[in-house]
C-alpha cells in the first residue's frame, strides 16, 4: 500500500478547536484512544460533525481523525488548484500511501505509538466549493463506466493514543480476513 521505494509518512498535522474550513499547521498533535485529535472540534466518542450531530448526536464517532494524501496535492496543480496541508481540514497530511484503496478497518501505526483504525472515506461537502470554486468536482468524479471516484480522503478512529508529528514513519496493518472496500462515513 506504500508507494514503490518510499515507505508511508506523515507529512503534516493539523487542528483546530473551532468548526471552520481549513485546520492550521501545528508541530504536533497528540491522539486520544476512542476521542481523536487533542483540541480538535472534531474530538469525541460521539459524532462531532455538526451536519450529522443535527440527525444523531448519540452516533458513534467514525470521523475522529482525517487522512489526506500529498500526492492529491500534486495531481491538482495541473487543473488550476493549489492546495497545501490543513486546507481541506485534515488532521494528518501523508505521503507513499495509496489512502483511498485501504480497506476497512486497515490500521495505521503513526510514529512509535498512535494506532488508528480507518472507518470509510470523507464525503467532501459543498464547503468545499466555498473554499474554491469547482474544487468539489476535482474531489469527487465519476469516471467513464458511470462509477463515482472519490478524493477526499478517509477517516477512522484512534485505537492507541500518541503523539503525532511531520515525518513519523506510517505502517499499514491490513485487516485479516476479507478486505471489505471503504464506505462514506
Amino acid at each position: 500500500m506504500a508507494l514503490e521505494g518510499r515507505p508511508g509518512a506523515v507529512v503534516s498535522v493539523s487542528r483546530d478547536d473551532a468548526h471552520r474550513f481549513s485546520k492550521p499547521v501545528v508541530v504536533s498533535i497528540r491522539l486520544l484512544a476512542g476521542i481523536g485529535v487533542e483540541g480538535d472540534s472534531h474530538a469525541g466518542p460521539t459524532v462531532q460533525h455538526r451536519y450529522a450531530k443535527k440527525r444523531d448526536p448519540t452516533a458513534p464517532n467514525l470521523c475522529q481523525v482525517h487522512f489526506m494524501a500529498a500526492e492529491l496535492f500534486d495531481d491538482l496543480v495541473p487543473t488550476g488548484y493549489t492546495v497545501a496541508p490543513g486546507e481541506l481540514g485534515e488532521n494528518v497530511t501523508t505521503i507513499g500511501i495509496d489512502l483511498m484503496t485501504l480497506p476497512l478497518g486497515t490500521r495505521l501505526h503513526l510514529g512509535s505509538e498512535a494506532v488508528v483504525s480507518i472507518t470509510g472515506m470523507r464525503s467532501p461537502c459543498s464547503l468545499i466549493n466555498g473554499y474554491q470554486k469547482g474544487l468539489m468536482k476535482q474531489l469527487i468524479k465519476t469516471d467513464a463506466a458511470g462509477a463515482v471516484q472519490r478524493r477526499g480522503g478517509i477517516m477512522g478512529v484512534v485505537v492507541t493514543g500518541g503523539i503525532v508529528h511531520p515525518s513519523d514513519r506510517i505502517r499499514v496493518e491490513l485487516p485479516v480476513g476479507e478486505h471489505l472496500p471503504l464506505g462514506v462515513v
